[in-house]
Order: C-alpha cells, then sequence, then structure tokens
C-alpha cells in the first residue's frame, strides 16, 4: 500500500487509511470507520460502488460526445430528502470493491474512451479514492479526475485533495438555511459549502479547457451546478447573487431545471416514506415551472453573469438518473 508522510506525529500512515472518528463531512460523526462502524452517510469501513460507466448528460465539456467517465459511489453525506439517485444514496445498494479494483475501474474508463474520471458523491470515500487516483496514475491513466460533490465538504478535506483532483463539480444548493435545514438537516450549508467552494477555488485554480480528441474538455477549475428546486425562485436567486459577487469569472456556473420528482412517483408506488416527505413538503412533487427558470436566467444576464451553463425546456423529462445495476463494477 502505498504511503503518505503524516503532518504531526504518529509516522507515516496510509494513505487510504479511514478515521476512527470521522470528519470527512461537516456532520463529524465520529463514526469509527476504521473499526467498521457506520457514520451519518451510510458509509463504513468498505468501498461501495453503484455503477461505473460512461454518462453523456454532463456539461458539454464533461460529458463531450464520448461520455464521461462516473463512478457512482454510494452512501451520501446530506441526505437530501428530494434525492435524485435516493436508491444509492442510503448506501444499501451497491457492491463492495477494493482500492486496486477501483484503481483498475478507472482505467478500464480510460481504454473505453471517458474524457475523464468523474468521481460522483465521494466525499466520504477520499481516502480510498486518493488511494486508487495513485495506483490508477501509476499505471499509466493520465485523465483528469473531477471531484462531483454536493458541496457539503469542508476546507481540510477540499485541501486533502491537493495532487489528487484536477477539477471539481460542486453542487451550491442553497442560500437559505431554513431550506437546507428543511430539505437536507443541513442548516449549516450555505456557511460550509462557501467556505468549502473558496478552498476549491484556491487549490483547483480558474476554469480550464484543452482540445481533447476534437472536444472542448474540461482539466482545472470549479464548475458550480445548482439544480432549481420548486417553490424556491428566491433560494435560486440568491444562490446566483451569493456565487457572482463573490467568486465573479472565476468559477463557472450551471444552472439546472432538471428536478425530477421521484418522490411523487415513490408515493405513488407505496412508498410510506416519500408520502411522509410530501404531507410536510407538497410542492416536491412538482416540476420547476418554465417562467421561474426563465426569470433565473433573466436574472443571471440581469447580474452581469457572462458565461453559464443552462439547459433547454423539458430536462426533467429526459434520462439524467442512470440505472444503477453495477455496470462497471
Amino acid at each position: 500500500m502505498q504511503e503518505l508522510k503524516s503532518v504531526g506525529q504518529g509516522g507515516p500512515r496510509p494513505l487510504c487509511a479511514l478515521p476512527s472518528s470521522c470528519g470527512l463531512c461537516p456532520r463529524a460523526c465520529g463514526a469509527n470507520r476504521a473499526a467498521g462502524e457506520r457514520g451519518v452517510c451510510g458509509a463504513d469501513g468498505r468501498l461501495l460502488v453503484a455503477r461505473a460507466a460512461l454518462h453523456f448528460w454532463e456539461e458539454p465539456p464533461i460529458s463531450g460526445e464520448d461520455g464521461s467517465g462516473t463512478i457512482f459511489f454510494a452512501g451520501c453525506p446530506l441526505g437530501c430528502v428530494y434525492c435524485q439517485n435516493a436508491e444509492i444514496a442510503l448506501a444499501e445498494h451497491a457492491r463492495e470493491i477494493t482500492v486496486e479494483r477501483l484503481a483498475a475501474i478507472m482505467k478500464e474508463l480510460e481504454v473505453a474512451g471517458a474524457l475523464n474520471i468523474n468521481c460522483v458523491t465521494p466525499t466520504h470515500y477520499a481516502p480510498q479514492i486518493r488511494a486508487a487516483v495513485a495506483q490508477a496514475r501509476a499505471r499509466g491513466v493520465a485523465l483528469p479526475v473531477l471531484w462531483n460533490t454536493g458541496g457539503y465538504e469542508t476546507v481540510e478535506a477540499v485541501r486533502a485533495n491537493g495532487g489528487c483532483v484536477d477539477a471539481y463539480l460542486t453542487d451550491f444548493k442553497y442560500a437559505d438555511p431554513s431550506l437546507a435545514r428543511r430539505y437536507s438537516h443541513a442548516a449549516d450549508y450555505p456557511e460550509a459549502a462557501l467556505e468549502a467552494l473558496e478552498a476549491m477555488v484556491e487549490e483547483a485554480g480558474p476554469v480550464r479547457y484543452d482540445e481533447y480528441r476534437g472536444q472542448e474538455r474540461l482539466v482545472g477549475g470549479v464548475v458550480v451546478r445548482h439544480l432549481m428546486l420548486p417553490g424556491a425562485l428566491e433560494n435560486s436567486k440568491a444562490v446566483v447573487r451569493l456565487l457572482h459577487g463573490r467568486f465573479g469569472d472565476a468559477i463557472r456556473l450551471s444552472l439546472m431545471n432538471q428536478y425530477t420528482p421521484v418522490l411523487a412517483r415513490a408515493a405513488e408506488a407505496g412508498s410510506t416514506r416519500a408520502a411522509a416527505v410530501l404531507a410536510v413538503s407538497p410542492e416536491l412533487a412538482e416540476t420547476v415551472p418554465d417562467d421561474e427558470y426563465e426569470a433565473l436566467l433573466d436574472f443571471a444576464d440581469e447580474l452581469g453573469v457572462r458565461d453559464y451553463f443552462w439547459q433547454e425546456g423539458g430536462a426533467a423529462e429526459e434520462s439524467f438518473i442512470p440505472p444503477f445495476d453495477f455496470t462497471g463494477v
């Protein structure tokens, strides 16, 4: 196993060592992951993956024409009640793999033609992923590594990714702490996500592209996604105002209208959990109205946001949610 020199006392520790008191995300639940104890995120001592395959529904310089090499990890530090990937967010639908297998998957994705290695919801597996990236690069994998995160990161975790992660594809879900509490049980999300984003910008630098097999490809910097939620236009405007005012052109915004009311479908299928969520938040059974999305885009234009990604109408009807059938695992 490759080792990393420690910062402080105790000598070298394994690069993929799990914490005995987990603080990999802002929840800092203290789970003894090293002993196999399960954290708030659903992860324990295992490395759990639900899918590894080319994905074609990311932003154009991430998916391109050939596809992004996405690896979907199971579990999630946030656990949003409206999660589009709820099937794997509870870490109950996945397969256990080794760090060595993860490195091999990265190589397989490169051979398959991927534009990048796209680690989706990776935070709670950061030590194992960093070790796998080191092994993959030792085997000749040269693709940029993307950290595709819900944005609920610690500054320390972002710093620890230095030398491993080339670009961040991060969410910024809420500027409103009450929405963050209601939907993600994380009233500290706006503050934590902003501090983490500042660290991402410092670590990854400006947004950078290259030309790879005739396609524009993201190779560095930070793309910040914001998924509009039904009835939350003011929160979305506040997010855009905050991020543009703080970072300007140092980041690239991606404003999305692809919210899919998976809760409504689950409730219709008999899910008591989904029905309970909708009883408290019935707005989550709806899609985002076109006029509200247009209002957000107009707001971004008026603020002077010069370049951002946006989606054409009907996005929620398209298949942005892949089957978590263990492909490539």
